[in-house]
């Protein structure tokens, strides 16, 4: 895959009161009087001010007009009205006037895997498209336990991950304790299992089994997602502790108890509607092969090596095809219904598995598809921040625009809120302070 590493130069371009200024529309211009030696830089000050923006910060509170951003050695130190935030005079200050700043992209459910070049660029193309935080739930993932004790740092320039290891798969009580104690030495943030046997009739992991893995994962402080896609299956794992339901109920209709089991226990749900998309999205040359969007940042060199005639075939015939086809309305009538019944709702894609689930495109796909399902755009977008994070454990981390929180975040052209689609027009995306777009 081709590279979509993007890094930018800033130069100072004025001094005003004492503070530099610097453009972000990527054509900087320089004060006659001032030359980049002798103004601050980020580096060296840790200090930076985005100012001017209408900042929707992923908490559900009220848009901020007019909003500043304080960053200190890339962590949010203060945010608010512009007149409230003070900016010391040694900040670079960063002119948003006219743009939206929210916070970066969290996928719930996402993969990644290779070796740590592999990843690095994986989670770079995660953060072309404004998603800064990744999730990856089961894998090859080895080579990226270094990669994430190394993201908290003010350096850092590509998207952060999360990492479960693994998906474990064991077959009996005595297995399921051996390989939580396994994935725990490894140092997971997360242990993902599959209760469901798949399509093909495979045997499914017994409660027994599947409550041993999150008793041992429990005592261990680990939190455990669960693929399922039946609804008594999805009851099981709730009753037994797990911690998010990794797929959408795509058997039939969820009804009152779910709801109340998933609420009451304060577990999330993560729909994966791209997972489902990319099943049958091949039967013909899908449209966004035309699209820009995914044509600069996530497309390979050759498309129609991609589109091979056997993949055709398959997911024009195949009888997985049709069954994830006619799933998916069931699968976003299901995320309405849990929505509406107060359920938290995490946006993830089971992105970056296979080939032709498009890491950081299919993220957008996925927000247009939770709302055509049925949410509003306001809700999709907490779904992929503040609910989001919150749903995997890092809320006050990432996935808001508040104190404590690390400076990711996205720029946008365009309300969000008016048009789920104007996620995509991406003015530039910031991680710990640092623009990587």
């Amino acid at each position: 895959m081709k590279s979509r590493t993007r890094h930018v130069l800033f130069l100072a371009v004025a001094i005003a009161s004492g503070v530099a200024v610097a453009a972000v529309d990527g054509a900087p211009r320089l004060a006659p009087a001032a030359h980049p030696s002798a103004l601050p830089s980020p580096a060296d000050t840790g200090v930076q001010a985005f100012v001017g923006a209408r900042i929707f910060d992923g908490t559900g509170g009220p848009v901020i007009d007019n909003g500043a951003v304080l960053v200190r050695d890339g962590v949010i130190a203060a945010v608010g009205p512009r007149d409230d935030v003070e900016i010391p005079a040694e900040a670079w200050v960063f002119d948003l006037t006219g743009l939206w700043l929210l916070p970066g992209l969290v996928n719930a459910h996402g993969h990644v895997s290779g070796d740590r070049e592999a990843i690095l660029e994986q989670l770079r193309q995660y953060a072309y498209f404004g998603v800064t935080t990744v999730v990856s739930l089961g894998g090859n993932e080895a080579a990226g336990f270094p990669l994430r004790e190394e993201q908290a740092s003010p350096t850092l320039d590509r998207a952060r991950v999360f990492l479960a290891g693994p998906v474990l798969s064991p077959g009996s009580p005595a297995e399921a304790r051996t390989e939580v104690a396994r994935v725990a030495e490894m140092g997971a943030d997360w242990v993902k299992i599959r209760v469901d046997g798949g399509l093909q009739g495979g045997a499914k992991m017994s409660p027994e089994v599947y409550g041993a893995v999150i008793s041992e994962a429990t005592a261990r402080g680990l939190p455990v997602a669960i693929h399922i896609w039946e609804l008594e299956d999805a009851k099981g794992v709730v009753r037994a502790g797990g911690s998010l339901v990794a797929h959408s109920v795509r058997d039939g209709r969820v009804d009152a108890e779910l709801i109340s089991l998933l609420r009451e226990r304060d577990v999330c749900l993560v729909p994966t509607f791209t997972r489902e998309l990319s099943t049958f999205t091949y039967a013909e040359r899908p449209a966004f092969f035309a699209d820009p969007f995914f044509l600069a940042g996530a497309a390979p060199p050759d498309l129609d090596a991609f589109l091979t005639p056997t993949l055709m075939q398959q997911q024009r015939e195949g009888a997985a095809a049709a069954f994830w086809r006619q799933a998916l309305p069931v699968a976003q009538e299901n995320m309405r219904l849990l929505h509406e019944g107060g359920v938290g709702i995490a946006m993830g894609t089971d992105s970056g598995a296979p080939t032709g689930r498009w890491e950081g495109y299919f993220e957008h796909v996925e927000l247009e598809m939770m709302v055509q399902g049925g949410i509003s755009p306001e809700a999709a977008l907490l779904a992929a921040t503040g609910v989001g994070a919150g749903c995997m454990g890092l809320a006050g981390e990432v996935g808001t625009i508040a104190p404590g929180a690390w400076a990711d975040f996205l720029v946008l052209g365009e309300d969000p809120r008016a048009d789920i689609l104007n996620t995509r027009q991406i003015h530039s995306v910031w991680i710990s302070g640092n623009r990587v777009r």
